[in-house]
């Protein structure tokens, strides 16, 4: 069944708050707070969910489609934002994905207490996220927040 989708003031609103959560969130990582790598992937997992699925609702996706089908899986993410007129291409971000998803795997360890090997050939975090982010935000059109308090 096709997925009938167009702009609502209320998709536009959700879009706006999700934009600006993945904003605030960015902070964090962009000031470094990170030292554990499992903790960094988290929170960039939260920012990059939050930036795609803000161009998904602006154009008119609803959120509780996006969690189940999309969920915590950001590779699905970018590749709906794409399809639907994103038009982000980053091979670090391209590479960075299968780590993401889902990117809740690097907040909860296994039974045993471990989590998935972080490959030691990351991409530099900060700047692809705000690279992502700037995109996200000059496609929406949503103001840019002033520097306020990080999340984490």
């Amino acid at each position: 069944m096709p997925i009938l989708i167009g702009r609502t003031r209320e998709g536009r609103i959700l879009s706006r708050s999700r934009y600006r959560n993945g904003e605030s969130f960015y902070l964090a990582i962009a000031d470094l707070r990170f030292p554990d790598t499992g903790d960094l992937l988290y929170q960039t997992g939260i920012v990059a969910q939050m930036a795609l699925s803000s161009h998904l609702l602006d154009i008119g996706f609803d959120d509780r489609w996006c969690a189940r089908n999309i969920g915590l899986h950001i590779g699905k993410a970018l590749a709906y934002a794409n399809a639907t007129g994103l038009n982000y291409h980053s091979p670090e971000l391209e590479r960075l994905t299968p780590v993401l998803s889902p990117y809740n795997v690097w907040r909860n360890p296994s039974l045993d207490g471990s989590r998935p090997p972080a490959s030691e050939l990351l991409p530099d975090i900060p700047p692809l996220l705000r690279d992502l982010l700037d995109h996200v935000q000059g496609v929406t059109g949503h103001a840019r927040p002033r520097r306020g308090k990080a999340h984490g």
